[in-house]
């Protein structure tokens, strides 16, 4: 129950974590998008597409850090991890709205990362993925500690790891369009929906106790 009771503060630093996400991205805009951000993209330099790279692999290692500062125990760690990830993705978004007025809509696009290749895809898409990070983290968080703490089986993390392989997939497949300043296709709703549909299944079977087999993380 640790990382329940600091909750409060995990949650205020992905909040802040997110506003200086924001920041640089207002200021990346600012450069290089002065009429207004859109597809296709303009193109970065490479010494500062490398930069930008390295920020969010920096920005990844600071959330992990403080999830693993939040816990004692391996699977709270992870949960930790999973909703400081989905609130500092929701408010990236929310700073990024009250700062520029952006995104318009949710079905707005945007390039959401480049590690290893870049992806993109609708607004609306990494804000299911991070809505689900938080309600499934804290849902499974509230239960450590107690009789009813999920169980995370083979099962249960097979149907996680297809899931997203499949959400991953959908934001990564068509990453040419970046690469060649192109406008983006159709997103892949099939493939992401499917991705959701096996995350969602494995949190409800975590959350019931994933008795598919014994359980593997404790």
């Amino acid at each position: 129950m640790l990382v329940y009771r600091r909750l409060p503060w995990l949650i205020l630093y992905a909040v802040a974590m997110a506003y200086v996400e924001t920041a640089v991205v207002v200021y990346l805009r600012a450069i290089y998008y002065p009429r207004g951000f859109a597809f296709p993209l303009a193109p970065m330099p490479p010494p500062m597409a490398g930069i930008e790279i390295g920020r969010e692999a920096a920005t990844l290692l600071m959330l992990l850090g403080v999830a693993i500062l939040s816990g004692t125990e391996r699977r709270e760690r992870v949960l930790a991890f999973f909703v400081s990830f989905g609130i500092w993705d929701l408010f990236y978004y929310v700073w990024l709205w009250l700062l520029l007025g952006w995104p318009t809509s949710l079905l707005t696009w945007d390039i959401l990362f480049l590690i290893p290749v870049p992806w993109i895809g609708p607004v609306l898409a990494p804000v299911i993925v991070s809505l689900i990070f938080v309600a499934g983290g804290v849902a499974l968080l509230r239960r450590e500690g107690t009789a009813r703490a999920a169980r995370f089986s083979a099962g249960v993390i097979f149907l996680a790891l297809a899931g997203a392989l499949s959400i991953i997939g959908s934001f990564t497949l068509d990453f040419e369009v970046v690469v060649r300043q192109l406008a983006p296709p159709s997103f892949r709703w099939g493939l992401f929906g499917a991705g959701i549909a096996l995350g969602v299944a494995a949190v409800l079977l975590s959350v019931r106790g994933g008795r598919w087999r014994a359980p593997l993380v404790r």
